[in-house]
């Protein structure tokens, strides 16, 4: 019995006695006796994600050297030259500081070119939107020769300018030219001193022919679009006995608004830029009725030398660009950015 007691006391003992039990190391001092430094698999995480950004580097570096050669180092430049008068040769010297942006902007020829600039993005956008929009869901239809009139349509976008350009102005011709011939035919007569002659009329010629230029740029992109409509969505509407106009402005027309303010934006910002057509068939003439921001910096600077002027007014076509496109983009395209079928799915 005693030695029993002995036994049951000792077992005791040393289940409760701090003095003769050893406390278990914590879990966390455990972990903390490791190796400090990184194990296997994260060295080999560590060089794929540097291999990783090699390679993006690798790929994206020809890219980025020819967008800062040709795109941010001409920028620079031109905001340089802006701030000197400066005939295209010699050194930089003669610092006039912003009056080069003022002779600019209190030139009427100049704000006479910016009117010219959104009088041409206002009309190309009213015109070709829907003319462009009408062509495309007619040749979304199933028809004969369909490849072939899409062909047509789209041929004078991939035309050069240049070409383009002195086509319409040999057809431009008074008298002689074609366009006035087949209108004498029918009885009537074209402007006296022609088409792109006459002041009141020259910057619509202009734009006549930019809309047959570009029009098949909208006619491509809308058809683009159009291929993405599912076609349960036509099926459940004749279903419904929706009508064909009632189709089109209820489904076509509302899943198409990316497409076309996608498209609109382009439009824009060409209209902004547009310089080659002009040139061609006017060079800014006559009496600077068809002169636009571009054709304007273009004669201050290659014909009278004023390559101060130029760049100063190359400079404000860039910010006025700029500006509404980013305007545009914030309260236009961000719907399309924001507004996504997952986000609305969320809501």
């Amino acid at each position: 019995m005693t030695d029993v007691a002995d036994d049951t006391t000792a077992l005791r003992g040393d289940s409760v006695s701090p003095a003769t039990s050893k406390p278990q190391a914590p879990a966390a001092g455990r972990a903390s006796a490791r190796p400090a430094g990184p194990g296997p698999g994260g060295r080999r995480r560590s060089r794929s994600s540097v291999r990783m950004r090699l390679e993006i580097l690798f790929f994206v570096a020809p890219a980025l050297l020819v967008f800062l050669f040709f795109v941010v180092w001409p920028i620079i430049k031109a905001v340089q030259f802006s701030v000197y008068r400066w005939k295209g040769y010699g050194p930089l010297v003669d610092f006039v500081g912003l009056k080069n942006y003022a002779s600019v902007l209190q030139n009427d020829v100049f704000t006479g070119a910016f009117t010219h600039n959104i009088i041409i993005v206002v009309l190309s956008i009213l015109i070709q939107l829907p003319l462009g929009l009408a062509i495309a869901l007619l040749l979304n239809r199933k028809m004969w020769g369909q490849g072939v009139l899409r062909t047509i349509i789209f041929v004078p976008y991939v035309l050069a300018e240049v070409i383009a350009g002195v086509v319409w102005f040999q057809l431009l011709q008074p008298q002689y030219g074609v366009i006035d011939t087949i209108l004498s035919a029918v009885g009537i007569s074209g402007p006296e001193e022609g088409w792109l002659g006459t002041p009141d009329v020259a910057l619509y010629t202009v734009i006549a022919v930019l809309t047959w230029k570009y029009l098949g740029l909208a006619v491509i992109l809308f058809l683009a679009g159009l291929q993405g409509v599912p076609e349960e969505l036509y099926e459940a509407a004749q279903i419904d006995g929706a009508t064909w106009w009632q189709v089109q402005r209820k489904i076509t027309i509302p899943l198409l608004g990316p497409t076309v303010r996608t498209w609109a934006f382009l439009s824009m910002i060409g209209s902004l830029q547009l310089f080659d057509m002009v040139w061609i068939l006017t060079q800014g003439g006559p009496a600077n009725a068809t002169t636009t921001m571009a054709t304007f910096l273009v004669n201050e600077g290659t014909k009278r030398s004023n390559y101060g002027i130029a760049s100063a007014a190359s400079v404000i076509l860039f910010v006025v660009a700029l500006v509404m496109a980013l305007l545009y983009q914030f309260f236009i395209l961000r719907r399309d950015v924001h507004d996504t079928p997952r986000k609305k799915a969320k809501r």
